[in-house]
């Protein structure tokens, strides 16, 4: 494939400020996301037209320095493009666009953000545009490659800018271009595709990229230390100053003081291409990454003068010196009487690179201490993602800054200045993003082996498919950490070499193609979070390795279940079983992947795997794999619920509060994705199970705030209380547990005159309702009930209904609405950093946040505070999970109510 990196892979030369590891996939495929249900209208500021980054994905797991950015509803059209052409390498980052999807006309969302008060003017006047930014990469001696490739998908002939869809004529095309290339080539961009090349500052450009990187994307920035990976998350507004580390030939040092505020204040000579070089001259190696794999196997004591070596294998202990210690880099070769050919290459090339990365560590840390800067972020080619690399400059600036400074690595950096040289056109879009409008996903692309696999893109489904099966056929492990010797040496200057895990640090080579980074600009911070930046959504810490391995367990013993329902869900053709088998197989690679490396995709909790699992799900098309479960349980929870309404109108206020709890306790037993309620479906049918859990609804419950909650609602002493203004119900499973359960407790609070709001997933997950969903159900019940029917209406959820007036408590009279809004994801989690500019918006008059089932209430979220009152409520239907969250048992219950946080 045009592009792909072969096995030959010189450094950059020393002007050359980013690179990267491995070439990126131009696809990800046309299908990757399931549709959004949700309109593309974008509410943020700003008039010019910008790019539609909804549901984007920048494909490759956390590790990656090259992913694809998927933008999925951008047509197929190109408009940006920019190049970054250094000595070596040429980084391309170009956009495509499709059509507009947006559905802002149908009545019922206009209903509901006309009472939200989303109005036009909050929106775009421009078209919303989808699409993908993609990332690749050539070897520079291989530019014909190059622009064939342009050529092939006539990048060259795309107005530059988003909102056009205009095909230019030849040669009036302008193209953004950094690094040396630009004037090397500018006359063969010239010929060969009539398009003249707009020359970018390099500096400036890298810059840019690392300005933008680091301010909006949340795990952008990693340490590394003792093999060890650690995301760090950035504040954007403290950000400046920083200094910015870029080691390709030579090593540029630059001082970063804020947007197009920067300086070079230094550098050195003594590089990758130092590294590169003298390696090459004294082992043979062919490729860059042939030297780097030797190392991993060397002992450099075998070449380097220690201080043990001087001082009779004893410590310098006067000065703090260990026997271990670096006393000279290839100290050893002047007084041992042996030639090249006597030193394995192994050793050479390990005491090349610590002693090239121990030097960069050092001066680095010096002029971090010249301007009193704290924050280092290296980039470049040399890092290109090696473990020891990584290791070896952290430890020097550990040890030199006695631990007050940290270096700190970028997963995108080797495309820093194709980024900056693309941000260089004047509409492009991405300077107003914010890291809370960056969602981590998890969609398989197709798993590969090893770090020297670098494509060929699987763009296509039957790709992936057959990809899978390949790979397990072959019988391929997932993950090959590359063995090391253990360590017996340390670094240059008096500080120890940095240990390893057990005895081998492995390659940073990603082992699994996985991860992706979405750019959705409509996301936003939940407003009634009391402190977003010391919110916590995860309950479950899956760093600890016993909770980790307990629920990879869990995933995998539930899987086959998962896969036999979604093949069924597709009627189990030959098709979808062969989907299913991929979905497993790539599923069983992501887990295996995680028990090998936990820090594989970021800082990973238990909302995490399960988000993972969904992504992965729609990756091979099962969109909805419960589709047909829910149907058929909405419609027997809608033929009891005239009767369960009925009952609960004849109770006094105090007995029906009571009730109502009780049954959304009880109905939240109907979940798909715990095993032991799998189990009980197959023990009764819907009714039987929602009464018998019902029945055995005893209090106290092991969480148990209902007398708070009763006293809120209904005063005390005889003091009435005010009714809530709005309230924001955050719905979990179809069936029972919405009909039965949260409906009729949204009717309890329509009929004292609070305004409702369903909050309801984006995109379906195991059994949970939707967003899409809710309405229709909704419809359904207010054939039942005048009260829900008045309020639908009201919210805008029956605008085209047929519903006939109910027999259902006609006394009782509302003016309260009842609306529906999704909460901008597609998990049985929430994290509420990162929900639906319309949930932010309905949240803004809440005054109550009700938090109900397992994923939102207990996987997330149990700990969380807020500005408002909440309630959270949730059957626990996990052994290990009540014990360690509420020191329980399985089925206890949880009621939790918790007045607004100061």
């Amino acid at each position: 494939m045009a592009g792909q990196e072969d096995e030959h892979d010189p450094i950059l030369d020393d002007k050359k400020e980013a690179e990267a590891k491995s070439e990126v996939s131009v696809g990800g495929g046309e299908r990757d996301m399931a549709p959004s249900t949700s309109g593309t209208s974008i509410h943020r500021s700003g008039s010019r037209p910008q790019l539609d980054l909804s549901k984007a994905e920048i494909q490759g797991n956390l590790e990656e320095r090259d992913p694809t950015i998927l933008l999925p509803n951008q047509s197929d059209d190109i408009s940006h493009l920019a190049l970054d052409i250094g000595g070596s390498l040429i980084k391309l980052l170009y956009f495509s666009r499709h059509e507009d999807y947006s559905n802002d006309g149908d009545k019922r969302k206009r209903t509901i953000k006309e009472r939200l008060g989303i109005t036009n003017g909050n929106l775009r006047s421009y078209p919303v545009l989808g699409g993908r930014l993609h990332f690749v990469k050539f070897e520079t001696h291989k530019i014909n490659e190059c622009l064939d490739f342009i050529h092939s998908k006539q990048l060259h002939r795309r107005d530059p800018y988003p909102w056009s869809s205009k095909t230019l004529p030849l040669g009036t095309g302008v193209i953004k271009v950094t690094g040396g290339g630009a004037y090397k080539f500018a006359d063969l961009f010239k010929e060969r595709l009539g398009v003249s090349i707009e020359k970018e500052d390099e500096m400036h450009c890298l810059v840019s990229g690392a300005n933008f990187l680091l301010k909006a994307i949340r795990h952008e920035a990693f340490t590394h230390m003792e093999g060890e990976k650690e995301f760090v998350q950035i504040d954007p507004n403290d950000l400046y100053p920083y200094l910015l580390v870029n080691v390709g030939s030579g090593v540029s040092i630059i001082k970063v003081d804020g947007e197009g505020k920067f300086e070079r204040v230094s550098g050195t000579n003594v590089g990758g291409g130092t590294y590169w070089g003298l390696g090459r001259l004294l082992t043979k190696c062919k490729s860059f990454d042939e030297l780097l794999e030797l190392s991993q196997k060397g002992d450099n004591s075998a070449i380097d003068m220690l201080v043990g070596d001087i001082y009779g294998g004893m410590d310098y202990s006067k000065i703090g010196l260990s026997a271990s210690t670096i006393a000279s880099s290839f100290g050893k070769a002047i007084s041992e009487n042996k030639e090249l050919d006597d030193y394995r290459p192994e050793d050479i090339s390990l005491s090349l690179l610590r002693m090239i990365s121990y030097n960069i560590g050092q001066i680095s840390y010096l002029n971090a201490l010249r301007f009193g800067l704290k924050r280092i972020f290296f980039g470049g080619f040399f890092i290109r993602g090696h473990a020891y690399t990584m290791d070896t400059i952290s430890f020097a600036v550990h040890f030199w800054s006695k631990g007050e400074m940290q270096a700190m690595f970028l997963r995108h950096e080797g495309f820093l200045g194709a980024l900056g040289a693309f941000m260089s056109y004047e509409k492009h879009g991405l300077d107003d993003l914010m890291s809370h409008q960056l969602v981590e996903r998890f969609p398989m692309g197709a798993p590969y082996t090893g770090g020297n696999i670098h494509g060929p893109p699987l763009g296509d489904l039957n790709e992936k498919i057959s990809w899978m099966e390949k790979f397990v056929r072959r019988g391929t492990e997932i993950t090959a950490p590359v063995p090391m010797t253990p360590s017996k040496t340390t670094g240059l200057g008096g500080f120890e070499v940095p240990s390893s895990r057990g005895s081998a640090l492995r390659s940073d080579a990603s082992a699994l193609n996985v991860g992706v980074l979405h750019f959705v600009p409509t996301l936003e911070v939940f407003p009634l979070l009391a402190d977003p930046k010391t919110y916590e959504p995860n309950t479950i810490d899956l760093s600890d390795q016993g909770e980790r391995e307990y629920w990879l367990k869990v995933l995998s013993e539930h899987l086959p279940d998962l896969v036999d329902t979604a093949v069924a869900s597709e009627g189990g053709t030959e098709d979808a079983k062969r989907r299913g088998d991929a979905f497993a197989r790539a599923f069983s690679a992501h887990l295996a992947r995680l028990m090998e490396e936990p820090a594989a995709y970021g800082k990973l909790g238990l909302a995490n795997l399960l988000e993972l699992r969904e992504e992965c799900l729609r990756e091979f098309q099962f969109v909805d794999a419960y589709r047909s479960i829910k149907q058929r349980e909405n419609e027997a929870s809608l033929a009891v619920l005239p009767d369960l309404l009925e009952e609960l109108d004849s109770m006094s206020e105090e007995a029906r509060l009571l009730t109502l709890i009780e049954g959304v306790l009880a109905a939240n037993i109907f979940d798909w994705g715990s095993r032991a309620c799998v189990d009980l479906y197959h023990k009764g049918t819907i009714i039987e199970i929602y009464r018998m859990s019902r029945n055995k609804m005893q209090r106290p419950w092991r969480v148990d705030d209902f007398d708070a909650f009763k006293e809120r609602m209904l005063g005390s002493g005889g003091k009435q209380p005010h009714r809530h203004k709005r309230a924001l119900l955050f719905v979990d499973n179809s069936g029972a547990d919405v009909i039965l359960g949260m409906l009729p407790l949204a009717r309890e609070f329509l009929r004292r005159g609070t305004e409702v709001v369903l909050v309801a997933n984006s995109l379906p997950a195991l059994n949970d309702v939707t967003a899409m969903e809710l309405p229709d159900i909704v419809a359904g019940a207010a054939k039942h009930c005048d009260i829900l029917r008045r309020a639908a209406e009201m919210g805008g959820l029956l605008v085209d209904a047929m519903v006939n007036p109910g027999d259902g408590s006609k006394k009782d009279s509302t003016s309260a609405p009842l609306m529906v809004v999704e909460n901008g994801c597609g998990s049985p989690c929430i994290d509420l950093r990162q929900v639906s500019s319309e949930l932010a918006a309905a949240a803004k008059d809440a005054d109550l946040v009700v938090l109900e089932g397992m994923g939102r209430a207990l996987h997330t979220n149990f700990n969380a505070q807020f500005k408002c009152e909440a309630l959270k409520l949730a059957m626990v239907k996990n052994q290990r999970l009540a014990e360690k969250l509420i020191k329980g048992n399985i089925y206890d219950c949880v009621c939790r109510y918790e007045p607004p946080s100061l």
